[in-house]
């Protein structure tokens, strides 16, 4: 589910991959619909490919996220309230990600993470994790 939804580096905001053509990709703006082509030369990042440290490993962002959801029971989160106090940001993160890599994760991850959360939620998404990755993830600890 989230390696349909993109990250263009430059540009605010997650895009929808809509199809490919040549030498661009053809994606839409999630909230606005705006559809424009994406570049060959713009760094563009899948969602389902980005993961976070955690002392115990990369965790995936879609798992990250749904941890977020079931903490804030589907509510958006206050960043820029979140931004403004010192360490805030790390408190709330900590409470949801208790072993989150303090070292390596930047207050500006964790901005970027509860921006991303936001945007996702006001564009209907409550899963994001499908049911088949967790399923080939329990398979392959096994």
């Amino acid at each position: 589910m989230l390696r349909e939804i993109i990250s263009i580096t430059g540009k605010p905001g997650l895009f929808r991959l809509l199809s490919q053509g040549k030498g661009a990709l053809i994606v839409e703006e999630l909230g606005s619909g705006r559809r424009f082509p994406a570049l060959g030369r713009e760094k563009v990042v899948s969602l389902g490919d980005i993961a976070m440290y955690t002392e115990s490993g990369d965790t995936p962002l879609g798992e990250i996220l749904e941890k977020v959801y079931a903490s804030e029971n589907g509510k958006a989160i206050d960043v820029k309230t979140l931004s403004s106090a010192k360490g805030a940001l790390k408190e709330k993160f900590g409470a949801i990600v208790e072993d989150f890599d303090r070292d390596r994760v930047h207050d500006s991850d964790i901005k970027k993470l509860f921006t991303w959360y936001n945007i996702l939620i006001e564009n209907g998404f409550d899963k994001f994790v499908e049911e088949n990755e967790t399923e080939e993830e329990s398979k392959a600890e096994e």
